[in-house]
């Protein structure tokens, strides 16, 4: 019996260096796997949003790296042509005031889109996990909601070196949002006939969402 028991030990234990891979080859994995996820998988056909009114909310958390995604995001808009005076721009403190501030520019009925911009890196505690989560279903459930498309532009990074690889160059994740929302809000546009002309953006007049 103790001899069948040694051999058993011994059997899990060349499994397990069998399969356990190398220092070297993980680190391989993992930087490969870094770089995939900074690149953009997503693209676009010619988008015309001339007539289309974004709304940009941005946090003033990790402002250096929020001001570049949204300098991405505004280079995006004036590549799919929409007007300087049709960008709309307000902030708040931090990630998780973005849904509300979204829901309220939503519900003021001036913009056809707006862009949820953020960076959260992970600290030592649990409250990255909590603020990532609050922050992303809340951002869903204002589109829902509402019928305003609300892009997702929260990065949600274990480093700041991932913030960086993903926030500047041509890996600026902020032109795919600019992007993504003028191609929402010309789906909502179509789709529910929203074509009145808003004198004003921003909070100060509000008007029923259709």
């Amino acid at each position: 019996m103790i001899t069948r028991a040694l051999l058993l030990v011994a059997l899990a234990a060349s499994s397990v260096v069998g399969f356990a891979p190398s220092g070297s080859r993980a680190f391989a994995v993992k930087q490969s796997s870094l770089k995939m996820a900074a690149d953009s998988e997503v693209s676009f056909s010619n988008l015309d949003g001339s007539d289309v009114r974004v709304g940009i909310i941005r946090t003033r958390w990790n402002d250096e790296h929020v001001t570049n995604l949204v300098n991405g995001a505004r280079s995006a808009l004036k590549e799919c042509n929409v007007k300087e005076e049709n960008i709309f721009e307000t902030e708040v403190p931090g990630s998780f005031e973005l849904p509300l501030a979204a829901r309220f520019l939503a519900l003021s009925g001036t913009v056809d889109a707006i862009i949820c911009a953020g960076v959260l890196i992970k600290g030592d505690t649990m409250h990255f996990e909590y603020i990532c989560d609050a922050t992303c279903k809340g951002i869903m459930n204002v589109g829902l909601q509402t019928s305003v498309p609300c892009v997702l532009g929260v990065l949600t990074c274990l480093t700041e070196e991932q913030v960086i690889a993903r926030s500047t160059g041509d890996h600026n994740h902020g032109v795919d949002w600019g992007k993504t929302a003028v191609e929402m809000a010309l789906l909502r546009n179509e789709a529910m006939g929203a074509k009145a002309k808003k004198e004003k953006m921003g909070f100060g007049s509000a008007q029923p969402v259709k």
